[in-house]
């Protein structure tokens, strides 16, 4: 359950840049950004240092609905990827592969994603065992849409719901948010 007090944390999870996702795939990430931010939810996000991702496209999705962001980085240093334009930076002095993922998902009520490696793989069992609410986009590929639908083992924590599109999927989020999933 989240503080009426506060603004819904969405967090966005997906593919870098080095698994080499298309163009079709940025641009849903970026209606994703668009549509948390339209929503007057903020975006979280994982903050790159060297490349792109489809979660940094998600911010500028949001940035261009005048939205929130608040980009979680690796290591030491507030310097980030290029290409995104975060209103905030977190350096929580963590690398990749399981330390700023675990800050990153914390952070956030619920989360999507889509595509994904295993960096996007960790993301969505971290959130599956903080019983926060996940919904993949179908059809991007990946780690999103190996665990379509499914547990993630026999506790049956939360099932990993299913989008066809952005917009459904914040719909999806604020849906399961409200429910106290």
């Amino acid at each position: 359950m989240t503080d009426s007090k506060r603004k819904i944390q969405i967090g966005v999870m997906g593919s870098a840049a080095d698994l080499k996702y298309d163009a079709d795939l940025e641009k849903i990430a970026e209606d994703t950004g668009y549509e948390i931010a339209r929503n007057n939810a903020v975006l979280v996000f994982g903050a790159e240092k060297d490349y792109d991702s489809l979660s940094t496209a998600a911010c500028r999705g949001a940035k261009k609905a005048g939205g929130l962001t608040v980009g979680i980085t690796y290591g030491k240093g507030l310097n980030i990827f290029e290409k995104e334009n975060a209103d905030i930076v977190i350096a929580n002095g963590l690398e990749r592969g399981g330390g700023r993922e675990t800050a990153l998902v914390l952070s956030c009520d619920a989360i999507i994603a889509l595509s994904g490696g295993s960096g996007t793989l960790t993301e969505i069992a971290i959130a599956y065992q903080a019983n926060i609410p996940v919904v993949v986009i179908k059809n991007t590929g990946g780690w999103s849409e190996k665990l379509a639908g499914v547990f993630l083992d026999e506790r049956k924590r939360i099932r990993i719901e299913t989008a066809d599109n952005a917009q459904e999927a914040v719909r999806k989020v604020f849906q399961l948010i409200t429910a106290g999933r």
